[in-house]
């Protein structure tokens, strides 16, 4: 195994620990804040895997973290969210290289309109049911180990979450401040 493709894993394995910890976040402005860290390290882990899609994909998810835990209520707004959407579909039309190229754009799209619902339930309920199945399958074809394993962990996180703070609490907090709500009750 050349050290080149561990170094490479090793990237996505920083992702992955950060993507473990947004789920950890009670309000949802610091989970899209860490989320923004851990793309920077997946647009780089998935790039220099040779997954282009998946690393330009990753790369309208980090603006995305950066829009919704931003002030800027544009930044907010449902606009935002339609552009990065269709960003995402011209990245799937000029980065195709077969049916495997949807799987990401999917997940992200889907990603993208539970995040702007600003609702912590329907973030977790798109994240569980459609945005890590479809990179679960992308990563194993791409050959990411970390990908494949920020998924499951992310699961794992999401389902934690949902345990620690309860159902009915996860929409208790549609913003609120970043400071403290890291791994916090």
């Amino acid at each position: 195994m050349a050290v080149k493709f561990i170094v490479i894993q090793i990237i996505g394995f920083f992702g992955t620990i950060l993507f473990f910890l947004s789920y950890q976040c009670r309000s949802t402005k610091a989970l899209f804040q860490v989320q923004f860290l851990s793309y920077l390290f997946y647009t780089v882990h998935l790039m220099l895997l040779g997954a282009t899609t998946g690393g330009i994909s990753y790369i309208l998810n980090t603006v995305r973290s950066f829009s919704l835990s931003s002030e800027n209520q544009f930044l907010k707004s449902r606009w935002t969210c339609g552009i990065i959407c269709v960003l995402q579909m011209v990245t799937l039309m000029l980065t195709w290289s077969g049916w495997c190229s949807i799987l990401p754009v999917a997940a992200n799209i889907a990603a993208t309109i539970a995040g702007y619902t600003f609702s912590a339930r329907k973030i977790r309920l798109a994240g569980m049911l459609i945005n890590s199945p479809l990179w679960i399958i992308y990563d194993i074809l791409v050959g990411s180990w970390a990908g494949i394993l920020d998924e499951v962990v992310s699961e794992a996180s999401m389902i934690i979450s949902i345990l620690r703070f309860g159902w009915k609490n996860l929409d208790a907090d549609r913003g609120g401040s970043a400071e403290t709500e890291i791994l916090t009750k």
